[in-house]
């Protein structure tokens, strides 16, 4: 069993306020200063995916990341948590003012092809953007079915039996494979890796890619951003209302409240 397991990394999310600039030129958020780290949601798929490989001994799991520049020590972590292989989609043009979700899934959709699958997980969004479309819209584009906020994955006869959140509890939907599946976060925390396996990471399979080995230009985004800024911040007034009692200045305040038309 051959699972691909897509991650991205992002601007550590915990980072101060202040190191986030808005580049009014290029309509981007720009963090300065904060270190790059996978996405929590992807960390939930990539566990799900672990454990389902824990059940089905000679599964494999590839983690596939895509990006102008796939900091490799960051996706290591991928790696000594479990993962067999490192496949990294590098380009120049991969810059993310020029991918919207269908750009991304464009480009993954390519890069499944051609490393050949029986299951591609991903996280239910990314902790940047938050459009949790790019999951959906790779399933399209590999006519596949998809399921989404998964929580747990058993392969059983040939099918994929999957545990989906809903409002109330959890449904059991069984698909064939290939399949796409989005990792909720109740799919649970990515296992800690000892320094062994640290060590061990560094010399698994890595294999690096660009856009020409895909066959591919960078795809038409469809999306486009108009206008980004950072909201006004306004300065609150208080009034205070005294009196002789308490009673009193609660009657002034509610005059006040009448007088402005909010009661």
């Amino acid at each position: 069993m051959r699972i691909i397991v897509c991650m991205k990394n992002v601007p550590d999310p915990e980072g101060p306020r202040d190191a986030f600039v808005i580049n009014q030129d290029t309509l981007k958020v720009e963090p300065r200063g904060i270190p790059p780290l996978i996405s929590a949601y992807d960390e939930n798929a990539l566990e799900a995916a672990l454990r389902l490989k824990d059940a089905n001994p000679g599964a494999t799991v590839i983690v596939l990341s895509m990006g102008r520049r796939v900091p490799e020590a960051v996706m290591l972590k991928a790696l000594a948590a479990g993962a067999d292989e490192l496949v990294k989609v590098e380009d120049e043009a991969l810059d993310p003012s020029a991918l919207d979700s269908f750009a991304t899934a464009a480009v993954l959709a390519e890069a499944v092809r051609k490393l050949g699958f029986d299951l591609v997980v991903t996280g239910r969004q990314a902790a940047d953007y938050n459009d949790s479309q790019t999951g959906i819209i790779l399933a399209h584009l590999l006519g596949l079915p998809v399921v989404t906020l998964a929580r747990t994955l058993k392969k059983e006869d040939g099918l994929l039996h999957i545990e989906r959140v809903i409002e109330k509890g959890y449904e059991v939907v069984t698909v064939p494979l290939p399949a796409v599946v989005m990792c909720s976060g109740e799919a649970g925390e990515l296992r800690y890796p000892s320094m062994i396996q640290r060590r061990e990471a560094k010399n698994k399979p890595k294999q690096a890619l660009t856009l020409a080995d895909l066959g591919l230009s960078l795809p038409k985004r469809r999306v486009v951003p108009a206008r980004l800024f950072a909201p006004e911040v306004k300065t609150a007034q208080c009034t205070y209302f005294t009196g002789g009692s308490p009673a009193e200045a609660a009657r002034s305040l509610a005059l006040k409240l009448r007088e402005d038309r909010i009661v």
